[in-house]
């Protein structure tokens, strides 16, 4: 059974603002690369950033290597957390499949689903997939590859303490990656994609545009100069436009 505490950060949401943000990082990661977001979002937004476990407070639990049961333990954790304010999640790279699926979930289950859905650095289709094979390699290749494919931030590759923490981690999450394929699924809610104009991961030009039929309230894509981790760089302005949309369609519930 999920306990709250461990998937979130904070752990408990600002209890003055009217609408709350679950955020899922990319694989091999955690809550971390989410850390500026509380400073740069409206206060009326209560941002909670995901960590799943076997990674940094989490480093002791066992990590998930399937993507079905993974999505389960989150969905418990994410209904359990919940309250009576309206959420939102947003996701980047494999957090972005994850929000995607999540949501998907929430809405066919007819209970509480998010009003707004952001997804970053991935695509159903035309993005990278990994495979069994590539999350099993030795991992001086295994570091070599990901670096290429520029699917982790330049500074974790020349640092052996932070490499020893993430590779385990990353591994997991890719066989994750690897276990799920695309359904060609919809979501109800407001979606709006976000990406790095240079991202290596993007293996087709058109891949984002693949999200305009996944939502009947699709809110377009906002590209940003960059690589996959565009989102470091550019943190203020996806915040801000992200947070713009949430808070009018918040609003509009409302009223």
């Amino acid at each position: 059974m999920s306990r709250a505490g461990q998937w979130f950060h904070p752990a408990e949401p600002s209890p003055d603002a009217s609408i709350r943000l679950f955020m899922l990082p990319h694989a091999g990661s955690g809550a971390i690369i989410y850390r500026d977001w509380e400073r740069l979002l409206p206060p009326d937004i209560a941002p909670q950033a995901v960590t799943l476990p076997g990674r940094h407070n989490r480093r002791d639990e066992q990590t998930y290597e399937e993507f079905e049961p993974l999505l389960e333990a989150l969905h418990e954790a994410v209904l359990n957390d919940l309250d009576d304010r309206p959420f939102a999640l947003f996701g980047h790279c494999l957090g972005a499949q994850l929000a995607f699926r999540l949501t998907i979930r929430m809405e066919e289950e007819g209970g509480p689903s998010p009003i707004m859905l952001g997804t970053s650095g991935w695509s159903p289709q035309g993005f990278f997939k990994p495979t069994e094979e590539q999350a099993r390699m030795p991992e001086p290749e295994l570091i070599e590859w990901i670096k290429k494919l520029g699917s982790f931030p330049a500074e974790i590759y020349d640092n052996p303490e932070m490499l020893a923490l993430v590779v385990p981690a990353l591994r997991s999450d890719l066989r994750v990656a690897a276990d799920h394929d695309d359904d060609g699924a919809t979501v109800e809610c407001a979606l709006a994609s976000y990406g790095g104009r240079s991202d290596p991961l993007q293996e087709h030009p058109d891949a984002m545009s693949h999200w305009a039929g996944r939502s009947p309230t699709y809110l377009g894509h906002n590209e940003y100069p960059g690589g996959h981790f565009y989102i470091d760089t550019h943190a203020q302005s996806v915040t801000a436009h992200f947070a713009h949309r949430l808070q009018r369609i918040a609003a509009s519930r409302v009223g």
